[in-house]
């Protein structure tokens, strides 16, 4: 064994090193085959560990071979079910006390590798739980002998095994009754019969003898420490004693959940935790706590154990005695944090937190009302204390009382329900001091700003506002009116002060705007519209434009937004407080429709140095949006001299920049990059289209208003023409950029516009068309000199789409060579968009486009033909090629849907027919991509509605298709009744279910537009050529006939499931 065992040692230092590259794998791969057979290795594994040296002071081997050889036992013992041997059990037992008496007794405890103490724990409680039960049941007596010490002039108790003995505890619990420990592995149900036979086995003959051991040491140090206080002795030997009532407390806490209450719980032990829950040590106060949250939140049968235990304790008022002493040493610590201090008031709301839930369970589960009632007073006595928790300036103590709390007001919302009356005072005068504390809880920290903060710690906040809200919510089932008067009182009296010029602190100012910010949420009672913000009586849509609103009284909510508007606060000094501001005006569009007085100052407040003209870009940035959204809900109540007012003083927004982004990797691509990150310009869009809304609204005077555009879109196609001439290569980012920046600006001011209407009603006042035609011709322009560029050709079609819908068939000129610019360069990712935007154009121009789509349906057709019928070469390819079909199915729903369907059948595309439905048979047949399915047979519905009418329409009879009904018949019924005869089709499947759903909706389709004769081809002609007999035929066909659409859906289905669960 002597050389395996130099082998092992030596295999371990190769592994230490860096440096024995060479070797460094090998010894690797013998060290993880040696754990594998831990069963065979296990002795040398022992010997290594306990082995001393030649002189017997010390080990034999190293430290990390020690502990290698510690992770074996473990290997070897770990997931052990079965009984060792004899002989292994003794060499094992033998070896340990023996170490434990010369290492732990008589040595230093691994003082030089105070690792392995925590490792050899760890390893001692595994072979505990292979053998308590049936070869070590005198474990703890055997390990309790060598405790005390002989020696008159030391401790009564060895440190060593004492802090031994508790850290076994320790992992015993762990590994027999930690749930979270449990939840974290995988079940195992023979591991978890034995660790249930191990705490049964403890419970019955170790418990008290564990609990008494400990709690004597405990003891005995606590007397030692409070000596060795009092006489001022060397920290060293305090901190020892320190040491062990720290790990005593731990240990108790450990197994107080598993063990009888009568053990824990006694004359004794109460006040020795009560002392040391007021220690001068950190670390033993934290552990007492925890241990007595373990004792009070202990499983028992009868509620009124529970309550007597509660009472026993009494912990309310120790709570309550320490809350106020630690507080005020917070507050006599003023701005000097002790981390350590406030973790121990978090214990304290932790333990607070759990005796008020034990109590609420008593209150809600209890059947006895002696014990309801008994622990209704008692919760009430915590509830203050609660509250002091609460509002602690620190968020982690804080939350610590929420469970509670939540608990508390669900009792209240639930006794609100089954007595509705109003509330007693007791009751109303805790949720009115909940209200403060939530209220005062929301605020930020004075001292810190949101823009300097840590994204986390700015979500953190945000979360803890969250919960608030969700408190102020209760209450507001419980009690409205104090939550409206609450908020109501405060934001007054804040912007009240304010516009009296009395100081108001940053974070107060906000909170005021917040609380307006979140009323409408709040206050559900209210009415929706102007209604929220006024006790007007309902007046027709139609006749609103001529009711004076400001002559009714304002509800609570229109009061503070009122205050709000009036107070100018929108001119604190804070980013915060601005932009808070920003938010709320923003959010109540309506309350300016009732209150015109008001929009003028919040206009002021957004477009000014506060707002749009900003140093600070986040403010800019997001402001651009909040402005966007302000002008375009309230744009019926912007008069045209304000509206070209606006435009005046937002047009030096209106120049663009271009933002490089630095690039991460070298093989990143500038140009790539800087479109997907164009920093200011993405936020900057809104502004652009802000500018077309109050451009649309100059409509009456048409001459001003194309003046107006024009002097805004002629610096842009200056722009675009110089940049445009600056390309030279691929490489002049900066030039090309600026074009993709300047074209999508442009579409956006169209998008500012309202929709060309269809039809076009008398009066209407058309956009300035002369001017979105130079605009268009320009984009057309600088897509044909740049489109061997993706980023230009997204934005022509991004701007176009925008164009057409402002302007109608008004620039169908330029679609041609849009069109064919667009397909000069193309590549595979951007066919989807394409046909997205062909579909938006027909839906746009309809029987306008058809040329275009004549000329352009055949190639289109063929190009994704002749795609899809190459197979995916990876997960990526596979995504692609999916989408890609189902916006070519979509374009041509689209297209067989409007009125340019005789594209399909014109001179051009005609002999292009049959093999395009052909294909979408094929497609229809694709069991694997359900969804394409699916829109393919909607397509073939739209088909036959289209091209299978018996009497075409006067002005449809140039796009018939005679003998269209006959493929109907030959290829696209049994097209849809393969699929559903497919293996593959599993009618169970939700994708599968929506195909056969479609398929319904087609066969209803072809027999409502044939009728007789559809109904003759069914029974006489597909289903008998099926096998089907002829009643089933005769009795199909007749429920095709005569169910709605709803009926044969769920009649079809029914049919389809049963008819493939039968043996063929």
């Amino acid at each position: 064994m002597e050389q395996e065992i130099d082998r092992f040692i030596q295999a371990i230092l190769i592994a230490c090193d860096p440096s024995q590259v060479a070797l460094h794998q090998q010894a690797l791969e013998y060290l993880s085959h040696v754990q594998q057979n831990a069963h065979e290795s296990w002795r040398l594994a022992l010997k290594v560990f306990v082995d001393t040296d030649p002189s017997g002071q010390g080990r034999k081997y190293p430290p990390q071979a020690r502990f290698t050889a510690l992770r074996m036992l473990d290997e070897f013992f770990d997931n052990r079910f079965e009984r060792l041997d004899d002989d292994t059990f003794r060499s094992l037992q033998e070896a340990i006390l023996s170490y434990i008496q010369s290492e732990y007794v008589y040595g230093s405890a691994e003082s030089n590798a105070s690792f392995l103490r925590n490792k050899f724990s760890h390893t001692l409680t595994l072979f505990f739980l292979c053998t308590y039960v049936e070869q070590w049941p005198t474990f703890f007596s055997d390990l309790f002998q060598l405790i005390r010490n002989g020696d008159s002039s030391q401790p009564k108790f060895n440190r060593h095994v004492s802090l031994l003995l508790f850290h076994l505890v320790v992992e015993i619990s762990g590994e027999v009754a930690d749930q979270t420990l449990k939840a974290a592995r995988t079940f195992n149900p023979v591991r978890h019969a034995r660790d249930g036979r191990v705490r049964d086995a403890v419970r019955e003959r170790d418990a008290a003898l564990i609990n008494e051991a400990v709690l004597t040491i405990v003891a005995d140090a606590a007397e030692r420490m409070s000596l060795l206080r009092k006489s001022g002795t060397d920290s060293t030997a305090l901190d020892e004693v320190v040491e062990i009532v720290d790990w005593g407390v731990r240990t108790f806490a450990s197994y107080a959940g598993w063990v009888d209450i009568n053990l824990t719980v006694t004359p004794s032990t109460v006040p020795l935790l009560f002392s040391l829950l007021a220690d001068p040590s950190l670390a033993i106060r934290l552990a007492t706590s925890a241990a007595l949250l373990r004792i009070v939140s202990k499983g028992l049968k009868e509620p009124e154990d529970k309550l007597q235990l509660i009472k026993v304790l009494s912990l309310d008022r120790v709570i309550d005695a320490l809350e106020a002493k630690t507080r005020a040493q917070q507050i006599e610590r003023g701005s000097d944090e002790d981390e350590g201090e406030e973790s121990y008031r978090e214990a304290l709301g932790k333990l607070l937190n759990v005796l008020g839930l034990e109590l609420s369970k008593l209150v809600e589960e209890c059947a006895n009302p002696q014990v309801v009632s008994e622990a209704k007073r008692l919760l009430n006595q915590v509830l203050p204390i609660m509250l002091r928790f609460m509002a602690d300036e620190y968020d982690d103590t804080c939350c610590t009382i929420f469970p509670l709390l939540q608990a508390v007001l669900g009792t209240y919302k639930r006794n609100k329900k089954v007595t509705p009356g109003p509330l007693d005072e007791p009751t109303r005068s805790f949720l009115n001091s909940l209200l403060n504390v939530v209220l005062q809880k929301m605020r930020w920290d004075k001292d810190t700003d949101p823009a300097d903060m840590d994204l986390d710690d700015v979500a953190a906040f945000e979360l803890l506002r969250k919960d608030l809200r969700s408190f102020m919510d209760s209450v507001l089932t419980i009690e409205p009116d104090l939550v409206t008067q609450a908020i109501r009182t405060l934001v007054l009296n804040t912007l009240s002060s304010y516009r009296s010029g009395v100081p108001v602190e940053w974070h107060d100012a906000e909170l005021a705007i917040y609380l307006v910010y979140i009323f409408g949420e709040i206050s559900k009672s209210g009415g929706k519209g102007r209604a929220a913000f006024c006790l007007a009586p309902a007046v027709p849509k139609d006749k609103r434009k001529d009711v004076n609103y400001s002559e009714y009284p304002l509800t609570p909510h229109g009061e503070i937004l009122l205050a709000l508007v009036q107070s100018r606060i929108s001119a604190y000094p804070h980013r915060a407080v601005v932009m808070q501001f920003f938010e709320t005006v923003a959010r109540y569009s309506d309350f300016f429709k009732i209150r015109k007085d008001c929009i003028m100052p919040t206009l002021e407040a957004m477009v000014g140095t506060r707002g749009l003209h900003s140093p600070d870009t986040s403010v800019r940035r997001r402001t651009y949006y909040l402005f966007h959204r302000f002008i375009r809900e309230g744009r019926n109540d912007v008069s045209p001299e304000l509206a070209s007012s606006l435009v005046e003083g937002i047009r030096d927004l209106l120049a663009i920049q271009v933002d490089l982004p630095t690039l991460d990797s070298q093989e990143d691509d500038l140009l790539t990059e800087a479109i997907k990150n164009p920093g200011l310009f993405d936020h900057q869009l809104y502004i652009f289209e802000t500018v077309g809304i109050l451009v649309s609204l100059l409509s009456k005077a048409q001459e001003q208003q194309a003046s107006i555009l024009l002097s805004v879109v002629t610096p842009l196609l200056d722009d675009l023409s110089t940049n445009l001439s600056s390309v030279k290569s691929k490489e002049d980012v900066i030039p090309i950029v600026q074009v993709h920046h300047v074209i999508m600006a442009l579409g956006n001011i169209a998008k500012g516009f309202p929709d060309y209407p269809s039809p076009v009603p008398e009066g209407y006042s058309f956009a300035p068309l002369e001017v979105f035609r130079q605009v268009s011709h320009a984009i057309l322009v600088a897509l044909k000199a740049m489109n061997v560029f993706k980023c230009v050709r997204d934005a022509a079609r991004y701007a176009f789409a925008r164009i057409i819908a402002t302007t109608g068939s008004n620039v169908t000129d330029v679609i041609p060579p849009l069109m064919a610019n667009l397909l000069a360069h193309f590549e595979p990712s951007e066919l989807v968009d394409f046909m997205n935007f062909i579909g938006l154009l027909i839906h746009r121009l309809q029987k306008d486009l058809f040329d275009v789509l004549d000329e352009l349906l055949g190639p289109l057709n063929a190009h994704i033909t002749n795609l899809l019928s190459q197979p995916p070469t990876g997960i990526d390819d596979g995504l692609t090629h999916a989408e890609t079909k189902r916006a070519y199915i979509g374009l041509l729903t689209n297209i067989i849907g409007s009125g340019v369907y005789g594209v399909f059948i014109s001179e051009r595309n005609k002999n292009s027919l049959e093999p395009l439905l052909e294909n979408m048979c094929r497609l229809a047949q694709d069991m694997s991509d359900p969804p394409s399915q699916k829109a393919t047979f909607a397509f073939f519905g739209r088909a036959v509605h289209v091209w299978c009418r018996p009497e075409q329409p006067r002005e449809d009879s140039q796009q018939a298709l005679p003998g269209f009904e006959r493929f109907v018949y030959e290829r696209l019924v049994p097209t849809a009744f393969a699929v559903l005869s497919s293996p593959q089709f599993n009618p169970k499947d939700g994708q599968m279910l929506m195909v056969m759903l479609e398929i319904a909706n087609f066969l209803q389709v072809v027999y409502s537009t044939r009728k007789t004769e559809a109904h003759e081809f069914f029974v006489s002609v597909f289903l008998p050529s099926q096998g089907w007999p002829p009643h089933t035929a005769m009795e199909f066909a007749s429920k095709l006939r005569d169910l709605d659409n709803k009926g044969f859906r769920k009649y079809f289905t029914e049919f389809v499931r049963l008819s493939r669960s039968q043996p063929s």
